[in-house]
This record gives structure tokens, sequence and C-alpha cells, in this order.
């Protein structure tokens, strides 16, 4: 044991919740100590641009389900894990514990990458004190680098916010829309126009307007981002009120698919105007939804919006192909729910195969407390293409008015007890809803890489991008 460390007393059950808090306490205040930090390691400068990836709440079974279902389906690899069998990049595992809890939350664990300090969970770059600790976009863009924010949520959510924002709670999206306004970020592409048009706004100001003044060119749709010129680098593209759709959504619906680009269209397009800057650039590309399918029990919306953050890092990856000095970061900001594939007998690819039916998610059934058994059965063919038996669609029924429990309270939700049938349909379980403790997946490639550690603190891919990249520490 190291001489610094301090000496915790032996687990039991007794006080394990007191050991866990105090471990996340001293994580997130420094006291252990640990080898040099993976920015220590790095030759300083060496990389020009820098793409983080993130797949918002990915435990390891979504990462293995996504990989599976397309080796069933197109004979293929997803890239993530083309990536492992070709041995590209460094991977080990990371800690993703923030400053006042074991299980982190989003914000709390894109601040740790975002500003290198670990803060409590729902917080946006601002610690207990109320120190205001500079995220590295600004960092960026101050050192004259290229800056961009792309995901499949609101622009101003938790995992952009925590590289680009500075709040007290991560809830306070209509301010950080304004601080994007104020910091000048190059892209900024996903959801969340109610956060940026007046009609829309407690305050009723027009940032749209506003961005627009400042020589942005402004997208609601795909054609309007297909129409903006080549050379424009300044892009402000908002596609939905809120998040984008599901990936499962948005495939089977005519106007979604017109009108809302998939995360790597919007990865592309970023990555076509960033790359103009001769000074390089840093972007956050998040696959958030992944996240929001995981809470609602929803295997459908999961895998494919897997899928379509998979498809978001094919693009990266071409494009760090051709553009070597780009330093590719990917990994999830914390588990989710932890799904997995359970049968045995082979029934993988029945399960599969049912799940390629499915034509929307859960929120698609458009399910309500007045509904028969009857009109719950058809709706679930329509939908997933599954025949519910008459007990489960009454015990649905039920669920709907009120009148069903299961004795773990956390999964009572209706969209956890359609994810338990929908289970016995595809043998795909979930331990729960919510976030989870689990170390995370975590892969590096380009230069700077070689600051990867079998085992990563998540405040040290701070270090590793300001070496990389060689921008300042703070704004000037």
């Amino acid at each position: 044991m190291k001489k610094n460390r301090p000496s915790l007393p032996p687990v039991t059950r007794r006080n394990f919740l007191k050991t866990g808090a105090l471990t996340s306490l001293l994580l997130g205040s420094g006291a252990y100590t640990h080898s040099a930090s993976a920015g220590e390691r790095v030759a300083e400068g060496s990389a020009k641009n820098v793409i983080f990836l993130v797949s918002d709440g990915m435990s390891i079974g979504t990462l293995s389900m996504a990989d599976q279902y397309l080796l069933w389906r197109e004979g293929k690899r997803s890239n993530w894990m083309q990536l492992y069998l070709d041995e590209r990049g460094r991977r080990g595992l990371m800690d993703v514990a923030s400053l006042d809890s074991i299980v982190t939350d989003s914000a709390a664990s894109a601040v740790a990458w975002g500003c290198g300090h670990r803060v409590n969970n729902n917080s946006v770059n601002i610690g207990p004190d109320g120190t205001h600790h500079p995220p590295i976009l600004p960092l960026a863009r101050a050192s004259g680098k290229g800056t961009g924010l792309v995901t499949s949520t609101t622009v101003t959510h938790a995992t952009p916010a925590g590289f680009s924002a500075n709040v007290p709670n991560r809830g306070q999206e209509a301010d950080i829309a304004e601080q994007y306004l104020e910091r000048e970020f190059d892209i900024i592409l996903g959801g969340g126009r109610n956060q940026f048009y007046p009609d829309r706004r407690n305050d009723g100001q027009d940032l749209v307007g506003k961005f627009a003044e400042k020589e942005y060119a402004v997208a609601r749709t795909r054609e309007e981002l297909d129409a903006t010129p080549l050379r424009q680098r300044k892009i402000l593209g908002l596609f939905s009120n809120g998040h984008l759709p599901y990936e499962l959504d948005r495939m089977n619906s005519d106007s979604l698919k017109r009108d809302v680009p998939s995360l790597a269209e919007l990865t592309s397009r970023a990555l076509r105007a960033l790359s103009r800057n001769e000074n390089g650039f840093i972007m956050q590309v998040e696959g958030g939804r992944v996240d929001h399918a995981a809470h609602a029990n929803d295997i459908g919306g999961l895998i494919f919006d897997q899928i379509a953050f998979d498809e978001a890092l094919g693009v990266a990856l071409e494009f760090q192909e051709a553009n070597p000095e780009t330093l590719i970061i990917l990994t999830t900001d914390h588990g989710n729910a932890n799904p997995g594939l359970n049968s045995g007998n082979n029934n993988g690819e029945r399960n599969f195969g049912r799940l390629s039916e499915f034509k929307g998610t859960h929120g698609a059934l458009g399910l309500n407390a007045e509904q028969s058994s009857s009109d719950i059965i058809e709706r679930f063919r329509e939908v997933t293409g599954l025949d519910l038996s008459s007990g489960d669609a009454d015990l649905l029924r039920r669920r709907l008015n009120n009148e069903y429990r299961v004795p773990y309270s956390r999964m009572n939700g209706t969209s956890a007890v359609i994810g338990q049938i929908i289970a016995n349909h595809t043998d795909i379980g979930w331990v729960g809803n919510a976030h989870t403790s689990d170390y995370v997946e975590l892969l590096a490639l380009g230069p700077g890489s070689e600051g990867i550690k079998p085992f990563t603190r998540n405040t040290d891919l701070f270090d590793l991008m300001v070496s990389a990249t060689g921008i300042k520490r703070e704004l000037v």
C-alpha cells in the first residue's frame, strides 16, 4: 500500500455504504495518490484534433448485444468491437465515480472529462465550494481550435454541457444555451429547440436570431443542414423541440427520416466544418438516447441507438484514417440497467429475429389505462410483431391502472413492466432501470492514446486531451 493512501476499514454489510461514500469522496478530492496521470505521459501537442465519443449509459451488455445483433443481421462486427479484434488503440477500464457518489450521473461524469475535476452529481463544472472550473471547449477555442458538440439529446443536456458550460445544476438548460451563445462554439448539432426559440423560452429571448447575428447557419431539418455551404464553419442545428427521436422510431417514419439526420450524418457534417480550422479542433459526439432507452428498459430503443452510435464511430474512424493527427477517445459515462441476453439452447438467433421485426419503441405502443387486454395485444402485434398472451396483456392492463406491483419497487413503472413482458419473448432481461457503479469500457487511438492505462480515473482524460493538443489550461 502506498504511503499516502488512507487505510479504509474492511468492507462488511454493516459499513459498506459508509465505506463506499468515503471511497467516492476520497477519489473525488484527490486524497488517493496514483501513478502519473495520462496527460503526463503524452507528448505535448502530438494531436491536432480530438474526437471524444460517448455512448451515454452503455452497459457492457449493450455493447455486446449490438455487436451480436449486427453479426447476426449483416455478418459483420460493430466498429467498436472490430477495434478490439484488430487490436487497434489502447483499451482499459475507467472509474467514473463523481465527487459525492460511487454511482455518477451524466453531468458529473462528463465534467470529470471536461475540466479534470470531480464534482457532485447534477453540477456542471462548478465545485461544491462554488469554484468555476474552465471546461475544455472554451479552453480549446481560446487556443484557436475549432469546437463542436454533436448529440442525439438536447444540445444543452448534461453530457455536452460537461465539456462546455458552468451552471450549478444540469437542469438549467436555458442558461446553458445562453452560455453557448456567449462562448461561440463552432458546431452545435442535436435537439433542443425549446431552449433557443423565443416562443419556447420563459424569458422570450430569441437565441436563434442572436446566433444568426453571429454568422451561424441555422438548420431545423436535414434539408436545411445539407443546404449550408461547405465553407460554413459555424452551424447551429436543432432538429427537434426536445431530444432527437429514438433511431428505431426515426427509421420507421418517413417524415422523421426525411427531416432528422442520423447521428452519423451529424458527425460527418460537423467534421467537414471543423476540419477547415488549420489549428485543429476538439469535438464531442454523444449517443445520448442509449441511456434513455436503458432507463426505460426499452430493448428496441437501446440496440438500435447503440448501432446508430456505432455508425457515427465509423465516420470518426474514417476521418482519423485520413487525418492520423487525430486522437479518438471512445467510452461511456456510466452503465445503465445492465441488460443482457439470458437465453440458452442457442436461442440468440430466434431472439434477434424477433427484435428485427420491431417497428417502434415503447412510446410507439401508445398504451393507456382505458385500453382493454385485446387492445394491448393488438398494439404489441402492430409495433413489435410479438403475440402477447392474455395473461401478460392483463398484467400490463392492471399496471396501467396502478393495480399491479412487483417486489422490486424500482421496476414498478409501466415501461419497466413492458420491458419484462418483452423479455418473455426475447430473453433480454434487465437488472434495473438506473445508472450503475460499473467500471466502463475505454479505448483511445491516435496520438495521445499511449496515455491510456489499463485502469483509468475519469479526470485523467482531461489531462490527456490538454497535453495531447497542447492547449492552455486556463482562459486568457
